[in-house]
């Protein structure tokens, strides 16, 4: 694919505990301006956290914007939103409608990105929503998720997209239109900050529906000796399922870490109806069980790395604004390999074709019903072709 930036650094950050850590060093160091966009932005012991670094850096005079999801942020809308307009902070709400379940499409189109760029000099881009690491009646272990923090060339792009969004849904808002202000510039402008060539990606509803899937599937299809792809929420469309059959069937290795712990269940047991297909193709499928596998990654060669908020189902890649930096390094790309490898052996089981079949006939039909239904759902909301 085009669009590799040469001149950055990229680090990875696995988990809550090292992105918040950076993300609140970031915010407090904060000199001109920070955009922050989110999909959850709990009212919980990471998100005051969150939220009191953005009052104090708006109050030293900081241009602060936070944009969140009028359905994954209607909690902050309801608790939080107003102590921060109070500090200073502007703060816009993507999409309002707040109905748990609609098969209208523009009902369904979510802000689904997880993006902070601070001082114009400093990204952040992931799939970490703002909200405490571990459930409050779920699993003792926290979940498993990265992000990564951007510094070069690339950062100008991240923040040109971040402007525009914030542009798109003032204009929406306020039925005003105006044209986005300049980007703030600290010092020189996106000097070289690394070795790493990297592109910043979205997907949204107008020029960029497919860039995303598109550049997973650019990659899969030049893949040589290895694919593994760890998704929280996973039912690829045909084009996609039959990328990675391929690839297996001409001797690359494809590997699925995919939830064992789900949040969403019927679209758990819904993929857990292709199992006996990508099982019966040569692919090994693993299922997380240590923690609630959030992650959107994938490692392609040891040389080509994703990490972002995009999954690789109907939401993420027909409906949702959704952000993913890719990455041609072999160093970042073979860390993020070895923390996966290290997922699957310390949290994750292997599933053969010979367990599936012994699962209760109950197990496997929940299955097939809650594929149809994912399918029909597909369709009412009109989409086709390689889905």
């Amino acid at each position: 694919m085009n669009g590799f930036v040469p001149g950055n650094s990229v680090v990875l950050l696995e988990g809550g505990s090292m992105f918040f850590s950076a993300l609140l060093r970031a915010i407090e160091s904060a000199l001109e301006e920070i955009h922050l966009e989110s999909y959850i932005f709990e009212n919980d012991h990471t998100g005051r956290r969150v939220a009191n670094a953005l009052c104090d850096a708006a109050r030293r005079g900081v241009r602060v914007h936070v944009l969140v999801d009028g359905f994954g942020g209607r909690s902050f809308v309801a608790t939080l939103m107003s102590e921060l307009v109070s500090a200073g902070v502007q703060v816009l709400v993507y999409r309002r409608e707040i109905r748990a379940f609609s098969l209208r499409r523009h009902r369904l189109r979510r802000l689904h990105r997880k993006v902070c760029v601070v001082d114009a000099q400093l990204a952040f881009v992931g799939g970490i929503n703002i909200v405490d690491d571990i459930l409050p009646n779920g699993p003792p272990h926290p979940r498993h998720d990265y992000a990564v923090q951007v510094q070069g060339p690339l950062v100008r792009e991240i923040v040109a997209s971040a402007r525009r969004l914030w542009w798109l849904v003032s204009w929406a808002s306020l039925r005003r239109r105006r044209e986005p202000s300049p980007v703030p510039r600290s010092g020189p402008v996106q000097p070289v900050a690394g070795p790493v060539r990297a592109a910043f990606l979205i997907r949204d509803n107008l020029r960029h529906r497919r860039d995303i899937e598109d550049a997973y599937l650019d990659a899969i299809a030049g893949a040589q000796s290895e694919i593994v792809i760890a998704s929280a929420y996973f039912f690829p469309g045909r084009q996609f399922r039959q990328a990675l059959t391929d690839a297996a069937r001409r001797g690359v290795r494809v590997i699925l870490i995919l939830q064992g712990l789900s949040d969403h269940p019927v679209l758990a047991y819904a993929s857990r109806a292709l199992y006996p297909y990508f099982l019966s193709c040569g692919v090994r499928l693993f299922e997380y069980g240590q923690g609630i596998l959030h992650a959107k990654v994938a490692v392609v060669d040891s040389r080509w790395a994703t990490v972002g908020s995009s999954n690789i189902d109907p939401f993420s890649l027909l409906l949702a604004r959704e952000a993913n930096v890719m990455v041609e390094d072999e160093p970042f790309a073979t860390q993020l390999r070895a923390s996966l490898a290290l997922a699957m052996l310390e949290g994750a089981e292997e599933h053969h074709l010979d367990s599936l079949r012994r699962l209760p006939l109950t197990r496997r039909l929940a299955s097939w019903i809650a594929y149809q239904f994912v399918r029909a759902a597909i369709g009412i909301a009109g989409f086709g072709g390689r889905h």
